[in-house]
């Protein structure tokens, strides 16, 4: 056997074995979730259900407002992507196209704001929605997500942007097209890819964020999942069965979003990390 082909193995069993590091929790998590509680509280292992069941399923929807966090990350994370994206894309198109006197400190600016932890923004976002009483708990949710999703998106769509010729821009001008309809009828099209990307990005950070939500909600009717799914666990015992069914229910949704938009995630991540 020669070195090529020892090469080439040892290549593909680091992979499999990062993939297996990576999906074991996940199939770990799936397979509890099938197992009746009487199986899961033992003081043996068992690595594989003996009677496989949905009860811990129909418990989490039954005994719990499971549907209710679903339903509130759901409106949170979709009021976030689309606020999100409508603000930082025209941003972007201004920041590119209409560039003014400061866009490019203050763009910079916003790539620097993504290296401030979010826990330091959490008590003055919970003080300036404190005075602000007439708005409940989702619409805080949406307006906190949406100022921290805002500047990396922007940052993304700004490098997006920039890859498209400025004479595409310069041809629809001298057509009589105007700055708006340049960017509505000219340049959005071209850059669809990054939008969706970018609002792949916006959506799974909103849908698992755990600290605004935890901060800005008081209510039980309010909480999004991470903070339902955080209630499975008390001080004495964590209800293992809840826990692992919802968590199955919770990361479908991020699977199904990643698998259909990812290689415009990838995309628009590249292009956003390039200078112009």
């Amino acid at each position: 056997m020669n070195r090529t082909k020892i090469t080439s193995r040892l290549k593909y069993l680091v992979i499999f074995g990062w993939l297996f590091f990576i999906i074991a929790p996940y199939l770990w998590m799936f397979i509890t979730s099938l197992k009746p509680p009487a199986e899961i509280y033992t003081k043996t292992i068992n690595y594989w259900p003996n009677n496989p069941s949905i009860e811990s399923y129909l418990s989490l929807l039954k005994t719990t407002p499971f549907i209710r966090y679903f339903l509130n990350s759901l409106l949170v994370a979709v009021g976030t992507t689309v606020i999100a994206l409508i603000a930082s894309v025209t941003a972007a198109f201004v920041f590119s196209r209409l560039p003014f006197r400061g866009s490019r400190g203050l763009l910079s600016g916003m790539l620097v704001s993504q290296m401030v932890p979010a826990i330091l923004l959490a008590i003055p976002l919970f003080l300036i929605f404190n005075k602000l009483s007439f708005v409940n708990s989702i619409v805080k949710l949406i307006l906190a997500h949406s100022t921290y999703a805002i500047p990396f998106a922007t940052w993304t769509m700004t490098g997006f942007i920039n890859e498209i010729p400025r004479s595409i821009d310069e041809a629809a001008a001298i057509d009589g097209a105007s700055p708006l309809q340049i960017f509505w009828h000219v340049l959005l099209p071209l850059i669809i890819p990054g939008v969706v990307g970018v609002a792949t990005y916006i959506f799974i950070f909103s849908w698992k964020e755990f600290l605004y939500a935890l901060t800005l909600t008081s209510r039980t009717v309010d909480r999004t999942l991470p903070i339902g799914l955080h209630t499975f666990m008390g001080e004495y015992t964590i209800r293992w069965d809840l826990l692992t069914s919802a968590g199955v229910i919770t990361v479908i949704p991020v699977i199904l979003i990643f698998v259909l938009g990812q290689k415009y995630l990838i995309a628009g991540l590249t292009a956003g990390s390039t200078k112009g």
